[in-house]
């Protein structure tokens, strides 16, 4: 995908409109639509690096549609693993290292589950 469908599906994730990512990029709204609109059309590295930060994600991903980095990153996660990442981000340290705790419990029994079933 190419930076337009980039821009279109995290908008669509972060349930942004276009006015909102602009005020939070500091990228006129105006640009903003026509990134939207042309097809093969890469933004200026500063208004690229805006747009990434406001919609919590990599330029390179935003640009590429993948990241450097070797191994998962946020924006290449699915939609469910990045709304509970930044679910835990919102909470407090005390419930989100109850919510961790819990999780990697669960993790663990049904992992040692899989290997009796021979799955």
């Amino acid at each position: 995908m190419g930076f337009k469908e980039n821009l279109k599906a995290e908008l669509n994730y972060a349930g942004m409109r276009v006015k909102e990512l602009a005020e939070q990029s500091g990228v006129k709204k105006q640009t903003i639509d026509s990134y939207l609109r042309e097809n093969n059309y890469t933004p200026s590295a500063e208004n690229a690096v805006g747009i990434a930060r406001a919609l919590g994600v990599s330029v390179e991903y935003l640009v590429m549609g993948k990241d450097a980095q070797k191994g998962p990153t946020l924006s290449s996660l699915g939609h469910d693993l990045r709304l509970l990442i930044k679910s835990l981000d919102d909470m407090n340290e005390k419930d989100r290292r109850i919510v961790i705790d819990n999780a990697l419990n669960l993790v663990r029994v049904l992992h040692c589950g899989s290997r009796k079933r021979g799955v």
